[in-house]
């Protein structure tokens, strides 16, 4: 019996991986990434309704903060965010070193960084007071994109951390 039962639950486990390995491709993080969301989002359901363990509850909630972590950096959601405390006009203009090409051509309307700087102090500080960061800090603008570099990684960093102190302990 036990044997038939597995069969079966091997069949639904096709069924419900199919949908996510047929959308899978080897040229991008995002695809790694939406596996191991699936797999975590699967296993922090099972965990959670099955209660086997003393934190089981908590290691769901884990899961599912690994989760939404995943979809944040998935949507680059803290590589753009800065991209909401300005408003700019864009256009395209022939290149000047190439005939062919069209450069894209930025203008700043308005901006209130302040606001975004506010938002992470410590980070502003550290930007500030870095003499290396991967983009120019001459304006607000610049500022803004190395904040926004570090809050990308740290995001990065936070998740793999988690994953890295939790995995092994995440069972049923």
């Amino acid at each position: 019996m036990y044997k038939l039962k597995q069969f079966f639950r091997r069949i639904y486990n096709l069924i419900r991986w199919f949908p996510i390995i047929w959308k899978d491709q080897d040229w991008d993080h995002h695809y790694i990434f939406e596996i191991l969301k699936f797999k975590l989002k699967n296993q922090a359901k099972y965990i959670g309704d099955h209660d086997r363990h003393t934190r089981a509850k908590r290691d769901a909630e884990i899961m599912m903060l690994c989760v939404r972590l995943l979809d944040k950096i998935q949507d680059d959601y803290y590589g753009v965010e800065y991209f909401d405390y300005h408003n700019s006009e864009m256009q395209f203009v022939p290149s000047k070193n190439h005939l062919d090409y069209y450069e894209m051509e930025i203008e700043e309307i308005s901006e209130h960084y302040d606001d975004y700087f506010k938002k992470y102090p410590l980070i502003y500080k550290q930007v500030v007071n870095t003499e290396k960061t991967p983009f120019s800090k001459d304006t607000k603008g610049g500022i803004a994109i190395n904040i926004a570099h570090i809050n990308e990684e740290r995001a990065h960093k936070l998740l793999f951390k988690i994953l890295e102190q939790n995995i092994r302990r995440w069972w049923d």
